[in-house]
């Protein structure tokens, strides 16, 4: 890489504005770059800063690892960002990781060779701790924003005026959103819960806000440079920027108006930045006037939910079929385990452990159709039906154009309804998928239940299997372990239930041409998705993993098992073997014993039908 690139480059990053061209290149001599491939970690969570990353070209990603070695997605640089600053000043470990998202060529500065810097040039060291001092500074200012009481922040610093219907007010000037989302945080402190909880929402407006500006653009509605404008701020949202500045609880009054004007303000606002202008001129890209020009709330917003819907669905079933595959690996581990099958919580006939845990691969199983089948209703959109489904406000050709647009920006197959009117009413969809949700949740919590059943115990109870022993389960009662793991999947079962009845509520009250309950539909169905999404990763990997078999207590509950008698009955039939039963319970005694004292079968013929092993599968007589 030419020195000279390096120096223009590094003439465009922020934290090098106040250098003269001599000083520059004091620090272009510092800089070291390397490629980078798709995926590859940049840094890691957790290890030393050890240098400060400037993207020369592709994007990186910063990520938070989970538990389970998965990531969040936290944001997207792009060319001229630059990550780790704060390694100029100390070695404070990384709180994120970082990966390119494409191909990328990234510059680097050692955070030793800066400190050699510093004793060299201090004069010139300390106008880009400066500049460092002040990006700290305004990172911290915003994530203070987001952490303390929403109102408090805007009473403080800088500011700029808005005014809608109701006259006018001062907006925080470092904040993207606008008037109308500052009213709706202050009128909805309801659950806590704000939109930037489910980024797969933001995706989803940002796709619509941009599909809508290109159909605009198309029909000669909007300018090119606005549009232009309009769909470099989408792109950023997609892209995981600004998702902070989605501060409207999810629960709100409206039908999703404030959901609907949050993303119009954070869009307008970024676009005029990008046009060259400041947050608040309007008079170059309104967020009514041209990010929501052809639409409604009432399409735009069911629009981005269906959407986000299917994008959610497509996680929740990658984590079904993960806790499938671990249900269908013990299924084989156990697979050689003979122990007793139980009806209402009595004996019934012997079985192997592998068939009870593959039937739980095999009943999980059956809800990925399920799920993937009711999301399929969510590609049925209203987009261009706007108010109540007419179309008033938006070109005749606008809806068969969006959705043209629609299809290319998300790559799924979304169709416009036949009859706008009937659709921009109807929350059917919402229903069927909930009830879809609803169906895993409770057949999550049966298993739960068998499981904390099996392990019961462990002196006392079936203790057939051993769940991984998590953590104390008293604080009075030494060396008790409880299954909390089965124990909070069960609990996010019974929320799932709740939040299917809401979806169901809420669908009902909906009245003429809207339903004004969708904020609620859509909050239930995201809680939902989001918990069981959860509570499926931790059940596998922190109990099914690591549950172990007590074979040799399995045998002598089969060997003792009055359940034995019913092998006997083809042989014996139903009434001998019922007496067998009867002496079996009152003296104790085992059915094996009973029959040869009252000589009813051979010793050879008792041991073939008895064996645990030809009692597991059919067999001819």
């Amino acid at each position: 890489m030419q020195p000279t690139n390096i120096m223009e480059f590094l003439a465009k990053i922020e934290l090098f504005a106040d250098l003269k061209s001599d000083e520059l290149k004091l620090v272009a001599d510092m800089v070291e770059h390397k490629d980078y491939a798709e995926g590859e970690v940049v840094f890691e969570q957790n290890t030393e800063r050890q240098h400060v990353f400037f993207v020369y070209e592709g994007a990186i990603e910063l990520f938070v690892s989970g538990t389970f070695g998965q990531g969040k997605v936290i944001t997207r640089f792009g060319q001229y960002d630059f990550l780790s600053e704060g390694a100029f000043m100390d070695n404070y470990p990384h709180s994120t990781s970082a990966r390119a998202a494409q191909e990328s060529t990234i510059l680097n500065i050692p955070r030793v060779s800066f400190k050699e810097f510093l004793e060299s040039y201090p004069e010139v060291a300390v106008k880009i701790l400066s500049r460092i001092s002040r990006v700290i500074a305004r990172r911290m200012r915003h994530t203070t924003n987001q952490v303390v009481d929403a109102a408090a922040q805007y009473i403080s610093g800088r500011t700029r005026s808005e005014h809608d219907l109701l006259g006018d007010r001062d907006v925080p000037d470092e904040v993207y959103y606008g008037v109308q989302t500052l009213r709706a945080v202050e009128n909805f402190h309801i659950s806590g819960i704000s939109i930037n909880h489910f980024p797969a929402l933001i995706v989803a407006l940002a796709q619509v806000k941009m599909a809508a500006a290109k159909a605009n653009c198309d029909l000669g509605w909007m300018d090119a440079n606005v549009k232009d404008g309009i769909v470099a701020a989408c792109e950023e949202l997609i892209n995981g920027k600004l998702h902070t500045h989605f501060v409207v609880d999810m629960i709100q009054g409206g039908a999703g108006t404030s959901t609907n004007m949050n993303a119009n303000e954070v869009i307008a606002n970024r676009a005029l930045e990008i046009m060259g202008h400041k947050k608040g001129e309007y008079e170059y890209c309104h967020p009514n006037n041209h990010v929501n020009l052809a639409q409604s709330t009432n399409d735009a917003y069911p629009t981005a939910l269906k959407l986000a819907f299917i994008y959610q669905n497509k996680e929740l079933v990658k984590g079904l079929k993960g806790l499938i595959e671990s249900f269908k690996t013990k299924a084989k581990e156990f697979s050689h385990i003979i122990k007793m099958g139980r009806t209402q919580l009595q004996d019934a006939v012997p079985m192997t452990m592998g068939q009870e845990f593959s039937a739980f691969a095999s009943t999980l199983e059956e809800e990925i159709h399920r799920l993937e089948e009711n999301s399929k209703l969510f590609l049925e959109l209203n987009m261009g039906g706007t108010a109540i489904g007419t179309g008033i406000n938006a070109d005749p050709k606008y809806s068969p154009k969006v959705m043209e647009h629609l299809v290319e920006i998300t790559g799924l197959p979304v169709v416009l309804a036949s009859d706008l009117v009937e659709a921009t009413q109807d929350t059917g969809s919402f229903i069927m998928y909930s009830s879809a949700v609803k169906r895993l949740a409770v057949k999550l919590s049966k298993i739960c239940n068998d499981l904390r059943l099996l392990s019961s115990g462990p002196r006392t109870g079936i203790n057939e299997i051993n769940l991984p022993k998590m953590q104390p389960g008293s604080s009075i009662m030494p060396g008790k372990v409880n299954p909390v793991i089965p124990e909070v999947v069960n609990q996010i079962a019974f929320k799932v239930i709740g939040n299917d009845i809401t979806v169901t509520m809420a669908a009902e009250a909906g009245q003429l041409q809207l339903n004004v309950m969708e904020p609620v539909i859509a909050q239930s169905i995201f809680e939902s998705v989001e918990m069981l999404k959860n509570g499926m990763q931790t059940l596998r990997y922190r109990c099914i993993d690591g549950i172990t078999a007590n074979e040799e207590v399995c045998r002598k509950l089969v060997e003792n098992s009055i359940g034995l008698v019913t092998a006997l009955n083809p042989v014996l039939g139903y009434e001998k073997s019922s007496k067998i039963a009867k002496e079996a319970l009152e003296t104790g005694k085992s059915v094996y014993d009973l029959v040869l004292e009252h000589k009813m079968l051979s010793k050879e013929k008792l041991d073939d039908l008895l064996k645990p092993e030809n009692m597991i599968q059919s067999r001819a007589f």
